[in-house]
């Protein structure tokens, strides 16, 4: 039998948050979602994606985490820390390439996506993949999912010199074959004198008449 392997398709996401709410009522949760949902691009569009947690084959969270708290499992799944170990550093929060791991001061231990190990290492659909209505987030065999689905699944990223090969799969659209996130060169391009950071969101829109004060 295949294996088994998650799927991210951005462009199916519809916002719903579906994925969120299921991921809070899983019980190793603590009522907290694992998942959330990034904008695109904010200003210029209502476009969200579903980010969980890629599961690193070489996880950076694990490599920079001082008390040795983050395990990864045979079959691949990166966990959240060891409760017993984390010392709240939150070194894997800002090491993360895709931003994912979350400190929380009032349990002062990191929680992240374990792809709901409890339910996926039985045969079950995670949370998340189990509730979303457009399927964003799919969980089944490279088979299935190319049997019924168009796009490209990829799990090779490129940040700057550094590459990763993940156990989550990021649907590209047909014909792409790479993503490469060039953090710094998209940090240097909003000093653009074009770049939408720069412009006015609201210059399209007239003024509003200005009260000029006396009796109504």
């Amino acid at each position: 039998m295949s294996e088994m392997r998650f799927f991210i398709d951005p462009v199916r996401c519809i916002g719903c948050k579906a994925c969120m709410q299921a991921c809070s009522e899983c019980d190793t949760h603590r009522g907290k979602s694992m998942i959330h949902l990034e904008h695109i691009e904010r200003g210029s569009s209502t476009q969200t994606a579903p980010m969980v947690c890629m599961h690193c084959d070489l996880p950076t969270c694990a490599a920079v985490c001082p008390a040795d708290a983050i395990k990864r499992t045979e079959d691949g799944v990166v966990q959240s820390s060891q409760s017993p170990r984390c010392i709240g550093c939150a070194n894997c929060v800002n090491a993360c390439p895709f931003g994912v791991p979350r400190y929380y001061p009032e349990i002062d231990q990191m929680l992240k996506c374990d792809m709901c190990y409890d339910r996926t290492s039985v045969g079950l659909k995670p949370m998340c993949a189990s509730v979303c209505p457009s399927e964003a987030l799919y969980f089944g065999t490279l088979e299935e999912f190319q049997s019924r689905r168009k796009g490209t699944p990829k799990n090779t990223f490129q940040f700057g010199m550094q590459t990763i090969t993940t156990k989550v799969f990021i649907v590209l659209p047909e014909g792409e074959m790479g993503l490469d996130m060039d953090v710094i060169a998209h940090m240097d391009g909003r000093f653009e004198p074009d770049a939408f950071d720069h412009l006015d969101p609201f210059a399209h829109l007239e003024a509003l008449p200005q009260y000029q004060g006396g009796p109504q």
